[in-house]
């Protein structure tokens, strides 16, 4: 039995009719409308790297900006390797899904240790945080490997031109579309073709109103020829999102305030806030009463939705602090890493009194 991705799909013929013309296709597009980004001009593997890692959930126009100000403070893995925690979640503070900074952090320090980048696929697969896209960009954009890359552009580009409607977030459906995307990849062009794959699903195939009147594969698209652009490619209904209550106080007393470093294992890991109610229930301020801030501040994350109360407590006399917290001064407060809806509280605080 035939078990090509296409025939499986429902589209029988149609790989084995266009895959000739569309790596040909795609390339000399590429060559026309390829954006020109930092990255792309050093063969630096350690630079294409950061790229990848800060590109992950993250707009070019905002990780352009993160990977200079990396690149700058961390011109060599080296000195990311021999910075502190705190020094890269600082630097990182804005991009969200902070794990990505401390898998980032630890895989400098394995490449210093291995010393030197791994430069095969399965080397830079081992890296902490590296998963196979992005260890496949690498092998393929530093090193000239054939390991064909598959991301959100990528399952787009493939399922509306080759017609496919296998969910995209189906363990089918990840082994369907890495063949494809394999068989495609021409072996003397592999970096090319994974940033044309790229750029053509960010540019030309977006997710809504793709340019398929001026597009170069529009002849022989299936989507299009079948009226489906809209609904592919397809996936399967995610989790629902879940709601969360978080009521922050800030203690403010003589110039000093009171933080903690987030445990393992919840949101956050390794930044920094004030006294969170809901796991210190026993915490009461007495005998003055917390001004409230802000109320029902909404922050989405990717599978949840934070509502946050935010309160001010000042006070003339230290309070007992709750286990993990610790007394710092506010004037060095920026010396500490914190996720977004602190800078929030932050925010609202008022300016302190005398």
């Amino acid at each position: 039995m035939d078990s090509s991705p296409c025939r499986e799909s429902g589209s029988q013929g149609v790989k084995e009719m266009h895959e000739g013309s569309f790596a040909t296709v795609l390339l000399k597009w590429f060559g026309e409308n390829g954006r020109e980004l930092p990255w792309r001009q050093t063969p630096d593997p350690y630079a294409i790297w950061l790229s990848e890692v800060i590109l992950q959930q993250t707009r070019i126009q905002q990780g352009w900006e993160y990977w200079e100000r990396f690149m700058l403070r961390f011109p060599r893995v080296e000195d990311l390797a021999a910075a502190s925690e705190d020094e890269v979640l600082r630097l990182w503070q804005g991009l969200g899904y902070y794990s990505r900074a401390r898998n980032l952090h630890t895989a400098a320090r394995q490449i210093v240790e291995g010393g030197r980048f791994p430069t095969t696929f399965d080397e830079i697969r081992k890296l902490k945080g590296v998963g196979d896209y992005t260890a496949a960009a690498i092998a393929s954009i530093a090193f000239g490997l054939p390991h064909a890359v598959v991301d959100g552009n990528v399952y787009r580009v493939l399922a509306r031109y080759f017609g496919i409607d296998t969910p995209i977030n189906t363990t089918q459906g990840k082994k369907l579309f890495s063949a494809l995307a394999q068989e495609l990849l021409p072996k003397s062009a592999p970096s090319a073709f994974n940033q044309a794959m790229m750029d053509f699903g960010a540019i030309q195939c977006t997710p809504q109103t793709p340019r398929c009147l001026s597009c170069p594969l529009s002849e022989t698209c299936e989507a299009l020829r079948t009226g489906r652009v809209e609904q592919l490619p397809v996936k399967e209904k995610k989790l629902k999102v879940q709601t969360r209550r978080m009521t922050y106080v800030y203690v403010r007393c003589k110039g000093e305030t009171a933080l903690r470093r987030r445990p393992a294992g919840d949101i956050w890991q390794g930044l920094w806030e004030p006294i969170l109610l809901e796991e210190n229930p026993t915490f009461t301020p007495s005998p003055s009463t917390p001004i409230l801030l802000r109320k029902n501040v909404r922050h989405v994350l990717t599978h949840r939705i934070l509502l946050s109360d935010f309160y001010l407590w000042e006070c003339e006399e230290k309070p007992e602090l709750p286990t993990g917290y610790q007394w710092i001064k506010e004037t060095e407060r920026d010396n500490y890493a914190i996720p977004r809806l602190i800078e929030i509280l932050f925010e609202a605080l008022p300016s302190p009194q005398g």
